[in-house]
């Protein structure tokens, strides 16, 4: 019998194969269960459901070694509330569990603290709980709470043929502003802070959710290309992207690379941005642009078409399935 490591398998796959056993168990309180959505999501009574999500963090691979302990805490809370926020969900709080060395300062775990604090506060919750233990590694694992009325929820699944491509924010920038720090390029912290303190989009999530706009609703965290390909592959569609529509930020050009390939690489194909892609129905564009500022990036198209891209230059490239993944896979 051959033994497989999980390198092997990769995250994706290991997480759908836990999630077929996770999912043989019968939970009527459960409406979304594991490896289905952003968060599991449970009817709790009434008119709304309560999501819940959580991620774990380590030292080594998901904090660059130039962010201090307050941004430690900031990226852990804000890790969680951005599937909340994709779901449509209000934030209603966090839970943050701490693994650290016996001789860790306490002043560095109360910046991490504070900066969860100020994570959690800026998205309009607190953290209510938690746990600390001794660990060789800097670990923390969050998870966040939110409640949404259940004619809200958005979820992964739902995007139709013609459906219009959206995105909040900008599309790179976290994985541009790594490229900076581990070339020693000198950027202004303005740039360098949507990788060292990523910005939760939960207001807008609840504006989309409340526009009735949404067909379907994810993070990027890991990556544009990578979310493009999980939307298709439960949406049974393909994508159609406009290179010229993508939302570059000029700081990318002016510090990192001025070549368009290389920008539109950033965009497709580094993660850490906590923006959220969604589809949009064409009659109700006015409705998702009244709700909050948006890109429209592309449409959705028949699977058979797969996931493309539109250059500037008129040309149509395969856009492929990479980016952040765990497990070395």
């Amino acid at each position: 019998m051959k033994i497989t490591q999980v390198s092997e398998m990769g995250e994706r796959p290991l997480v759908g194969l836990l999630s077929v056993m996770f999912n043989k168990d019968s939970n009527e309180d459960l409406l979304i269960g594991p490896g289905n959505d952003d968060c599991a999501v449970l009817d709790i009574s009434g008119e709304e459901c309560l999501v819940a999500t959580t991620d774990m963090l380590h030292r080594k691979t998901d904090f660059p070694p130039e962010m201090n302990p307050w941004q430690i805490g900031w990226m852990s809370a804000a890790v969680n509330l951005s599937d909340v926020a994709s779901m449509g969900a209000r934030p209603v709080g966090l839970l943050m569990a701490i693994g650290m060395s016996s001789d860790t300062h306490v002043s560095f775990v109360e910046e991490i603290a504070r900066g969860m604090s100020d994570c959690a506060k800026a998205c309009g919750t607190t953290v209510i709980g938690g746990d600390i233990d001794t660990h060789d590694e800097l670990t923390i694992t969050g998870t966040a709470l939110g409640m949404v009325k259940k004619s809200k929820l958005l979820k992964r699944e739902g995007a139709r043929v013609g459906d219009k491509v959206c995105v909040t924010g900008f599309a790179g920038s976290a994985g541009a502003a790594l490229h900076a720090l581990h070339h020693g390029i000198e950027a202004p912290d303005s740039f360098l802070n949507a990788l060292l303190e990523p910005y939760p989009r939960t207001e807008e999530g609840q504006a989309l959710a409340h526009s009735g706009a949404v067909t379907c609703m994810m993070d990027t965290s890991d990556g544009l290309a990578m979310s493009l390909h999980d939307l298709a592959d439960l949406n049974d569609v393909g994508f159609r992207i406009y290179e010229s529509e993508l939302p570059v930020h000029e700081d990318i050009g002016r510090y990192v690379t001025s070549d368009s390939d290389e920008q539109t690489d950033f965009a497709l194909y580094t993660g850490g941005d906590f923006e959220l892609l969604f589809t949009v129905s064409p009659d109700k564009v006015d409705e998702s642009r009244n709700a909050c500022d948006l890109s429209i990036i592309g449409e959705v198209v028949e699977q058979t078409a797969g996931i493309r891209i539109e250059r500037k230059e008129g040309t149509n490239l395969s856009i492929y399935r990479k980016g952040y993944l765990q497990l070395g896979s």
